[in-house]
């Protein structure tokens, strides 16, 4: 499965593609969109050029699932709305080319990719680094769409393993005792 994992912005928008095959994490690509750049201080303008940078970025890599962070309430009211428009971009985007859309909360996120639901942005950085293999750290706005894109991939290893044991004839009871305490449960 490839996933395509978004950290929506207005100002710049995080992405990354993982492939996730069983319990292994492969690093496909990843950047971020500039949305602000070239003088773009129109909010639709950027919007519409989050859009196409989404399609485009989704046209070259195919994903067959989008991982997006769920809002969260904001201190500052236009920040939450500027982001509800950007994850609003991103969804569009999903819905346009067909491809199924997950989200996670941010604590989520951070804990299966960290192992704390706490954790700051440089250590979600350094553990997708470390879980990714990359040679440098990846910015902020990279590293929190990786996290996004491997949560959903750890995610769908976890389920996978339940849906084993479920065929296996254990039943649920004996399901339930498969516990994902962190990512590495769920790798293992």
């Amino acid at each position: 499965m490839r996933v395509l994992g978004v950290d929506p912005g207005t100002v710049t928008c995080g992405w990354g593609v993982v492939d996730c095959r069983g319990t292994q994490l492969v690093h496909v690509c990843s950047g971020a969109i500039a949305a602000a750049a070239s003088g773009r201080r129109d909010i639709s303008l950027r919007l519409a050029f989050v859009y196409s940078s989404l399609l485009e970025v989704i046209d070259e890599h195919h994903p067959d699932e989008l991982s997006l962070e769920r809002n969260f309430v904001a201190r500052n009211v236009q920040s939450a709305f500027r982001l509800g428009e950007a994850r609003g971009v991103a969804m569009a985007a999903a819905a346009a080319r067909g491809i199924r859309l997950s989200e996670y909360t941010p604590m989520m996120v951070k804990k299966s990719v960290v192992g704390y639901g706490r954790a700051d942005k440089q250590q979600v950085q350094l553990a997708v680094q470390r879980l990714l293999g990359l040679g440098e750290l990846p910015s902020t706005d990279t590293a929190d769409a990786l996290a996004a894109a491997l949560c959903h991939g750890l995610a769908g290893s976890f389920e996978a393993k339940v849906q084993a044991r479920l065929g296996e004839g254990l039943g649920p009871r004996a399901a339930s005792r498969i516990r994902a305490r962190s990512w590495r449960t769920v790798r293992g």
